[in-house]
C-alpha cells in the first residue's frame, strides 16, 4: 500500500485551486497510491480569513464536497481531503472540516480541527478564531485495513490529541497519522520536521503530512516539507516546496517490528 501526500500552493481561486488537485490526485492514483491526503485549505487561500464564509458548504453537499468524493471514486482510493470551510450552527463562523471518502465516492469520516491557531512576532499576525469555530471530539477512520488518525496543522502542538485518538474509544493504535497542513514559513521552518518525527516516533505508526508549500497570491508563504514518515521517525519521501507528492510504501511489517522491539505503546501508565 502507498501513502501520497499531496503538495500545493494554493491561490483565491476556488476553481483554479480544484483543477490542481484534481491533477495531484490523478497523478498520485497512477504512481498507486492507495491513500491520499490534500493540504489544508486546499481549496482557498483567501484574500482574507473570513474569506472562508463566502464559499463555506452546508454538511454533505456542496462543490468541494461534491470534488472530493467524485475524485475518490474515479481513481479507487482512499481520500483525505485536507480541510474545507462548512458552516457551523451560529453562521458567523465555519468550521475547517477534514473530511475522508471511501473508494465509493462514500464520506467515512469528518473531522473538525479542534485547536485553531494564532501568531504573533511583530511581524506576523495570524488568529483562525476569527473565522473558525473549533471542534468537539478527535476522530479516526477505518480507511480499509489502514486505521487513520485525523489532525489538522496546529494539531501537531498537541500531543494528547494522538493518544485520545488511538486509545480512549477501545480500538487501539493507529496505524497512520494525518496532518494537512498549512504551516506558515517562521513556524514551519522551526518546528515542522521535529514535531512530525515526533508524533511518528511517539504514536510508533506511519504519519502522513500534506502541507501547502510556496508562495501565493495572497502574499502569505508557507513552509511545504510534505512528508511520508515511518513509526521508526525515518523520512521516507518529502517535497519541500512547490506542487507535488511525497509517496512512500506502507509497510506493516515494519510497523509491527518497531512495537516488538520498543514496546511503549504497553508501558504506558496513563
Amino acid at each position: 500500500m502507498k501513502l501520497a501526500a499531496l503538495q500545493m500552493v494554493s491561490t483565491p481561486d476556488v476553481g483554479r485551486n480544484l483543477e490542481a488537485a484534481a491533477r495531484l490526485i490523478a497523478e498520485a492514483a497512477a504512481q498507486g497510491a492507495t491513500l491520499a491526503s490534500l493540504p489544508e485549505y486546499f481549496c482557498l487561500m483567501g484574500q482574507d480569513d473570513r474569506d472562508k464564509l463566502r464559499i463555506a458548504e452546508a454538511d454533505g453537499h456542496g462543490p468541494i464536497q461534491d470534488f472530493l468524493a467524485d475524485a475518490a471514486k474515479r481513481h479507487g482510493l482512499w481520500l483525505i481531503g485536507g480541510t474545507l470551510p462548512i458552516r457551523s450552527a451560529d453562521g458567523h463562523r465555519v468550521r475547517n472540516a477534514c473530511c475522508v471518502y471511501g473508494p465509493d465516492g462514500q464520506r467515512a469520516a469528518r473531522y473538525d480541527k479542534l485547536h485553531l491557531f494564532a501568531f504573533d512576532n511583530g511581524k506576523e499576525h495570524y488568529d483562525e478564531a476569527v473565522a473558525l469555530e473549533p471542534g468537539e471530539a478527535p476522530v479516526a477512520v477505518q480507511a480499509g485495513p489502514l486505521r487513520v488518525g485525523l489532525s489538522v496543522c496546529y494539531d501537531l502542538r498537541f500531543p494528547e490529541l494522538y493518544r485520545a485518538m488511538s486509545f480512549e474509544d477501545g480500538q487501539g493504535p493507529c496505524d497512520v497519522i494525518s496532518v494537512p497542513a498549512a504551516f506558515t514559513y517562521t513556524t514551519g521552518r522551526a518546528h515542522w520536521e521535529l514535531l512530525l518525527r515526533t508524533r511518528a516516533v511517539e504514536n510508533q505508526c506511519y504519519v502522513l503530512a500534506a502541507a501547502q508549500g510556496g508562495q501565493h497570491e495572497n502574499g502569505r508563504r508557507t513552509w511545504g516539507h510534505s512528508m511520508v514518515i515511518d513509526p521508526w521517525g525515518e523520512i521516507l519521501s518529502v517535497v519541500e516546496e512547490g506542487e507535488g507528492i511525497a509517496i512512500a510504501e506502507f509497510n506493516p511489517a515494519r510497523m509491527a517490528q518497531v512495537r516488538v522491539q520498543l514496546p511503549a505503546l504497553g508501558h504506558r501508565r496513563l
